[in-house]
């Protein structure tokens, strides 16, 4: 299946019924009465989160999505029918934004999660509703309210725990391949990852999620390349895991480059907790891994760790630390939760 994270759409709401005007005529009465019925609702337009979907797929084929307008009342204090509601189907993680791309209206990350797009209009009341002692021929009803059209965005942040980061070619979907059950594509030239992919990693009998995102390069939020669009997948993630390719000549301009990406591409992504490793340390000898780590470690300014993902040496370390910064997440969401509980009024 194809991955797709972000998508148009055209949604309208059904308009609602008009209201009625009609008397009651039966033979041998000699008074009748107005009996025209209320117009039906129109349909709304929802979105919800379903479980098994991964992709924004389905709106590549379908943009336009129109509720059914309610139906007009009729005589015999007959109401119309109301207007069927439409719902869109999304993944966990999916946000959705106005027009303009920028404003936030929803953002769904649970399954199950509803929000109304588009309320669908109301029936006009029939001439019945007019009846009254003082006039009790009413000649008048109401039309029914106009639809809602509109055109929103669709945008996908996969939810992993955690997301991997690097350049093109610096070992990321190899690790993901040896780590979980995902199967990347892997191949000796750049951008062999052109999708982000999510695998689930166990340590130490627990798992968390990952996501293997494209590789960056200098220039990415200007565009250049693949571009930043796929860095709003690790957002989400409680750490996330730069690999660094150790038998690059330029190891620290290497990590410098995906730090100046981050920090371009703005928000709180530059300010998540990281775990740096030194990949591909099967193919240096022991002198060159000292020399590339002392470089490395010169430029973050922290300890950073040795692994290989085709030897798996250093592998359980690594996984170990991200899992490491996955719990103190959990625990200080857990902790914001609890004291957002004991702040809060009590109510009966």
């Amino acid at each position: 299946m194809k991955f797709l994270d972000l998508a148009k759409v055209y949604i309208r709401s059904g308009a609602g019924g008009n209201g009625c005007i009609s008397f009651r005529r039966e033979k041998y009465i000699e008074y009748g009465g107005p009996d025209g019925g209320d117009g039906g609702k129109g349909g709304s337009v929802w979105v919800e989160v379903v479980d098994g979907l991964n992709t924004l797929i389905d709106f590549r084929y379908q943009q336009h999505f129109f509720a059914k307008n309610g139906q007009s009342g009729m005589g015999r204090q007959r109401s119309g029918k109301d207007g069927e509601d439409i719902v869109l189907r999304v993944p966990v993680g999916t946000e959705v934004l106005d027009e303009d791309e920028e404003t936030v209206l929803a953002d769904l990350t649970e399954i199950g999660e509803r929000f109304l797009l588009a309320k669908g209009g109301n029936g006009g009341f029939g001439n019945l509703h007019f009846k009254s002692s003082t006039n009790q021929a009413p000649r008048r009803a109401n039309s029914g309210q106009d639809c809602v059209e509109r055109t929103i965005w669709l945008r996908l942040k996969l939810i992993a725990d955690a997301g991997l980061l690097g350049l093109p070619n610096a070992g990321k979907s190899t690790f993901l391949s040896s780590t979980s059950n995902a199967r990347p594509k892997i191949a000796d030239y750049p951008f062999t990852t052109l999708h982000p992919n999510l695998g689930v990693v166990g340590i130490d009998n627990t798992e968390f999620v990952m996501a293997d995102i494209p590789g960056l390069i200098e220039g990415a939020h200007e565009g250049r390349g693949i571009g930043d669009r796929f860095l709003g997948h690790v957002e989400r993630c409680a750490v996330l895991l730069h690999l660094v390719d150790g038998t690059s000549e330029t190891v620290a301009e290497d990590y410098r480059t995906i730090i100046n990406e981050l920090e371009a591409y703005g928000g709180e992504l530059a300010d998540k907790p990281r775990v740096t490793a030194l990949n591909k340390i099967d193919a240096l000898d022991d002198e060159e891994r000292a020399e590339a780590r002392a470089a490395l470690e010169a430029e973050v300014g922290a300890p950073v760790m040795m692994m290989s993902s085709v030897s798996r040496e250093g592998l359980d370390g690594v996984l170990r630390a991200v899992r490491s910064q996955i719990d103190d997440d959990r625990l200080r969401i857990k902790q914001a939760e609890a004291s957002e509980e004991e702040d809060s009024p009590w109510q009966p």
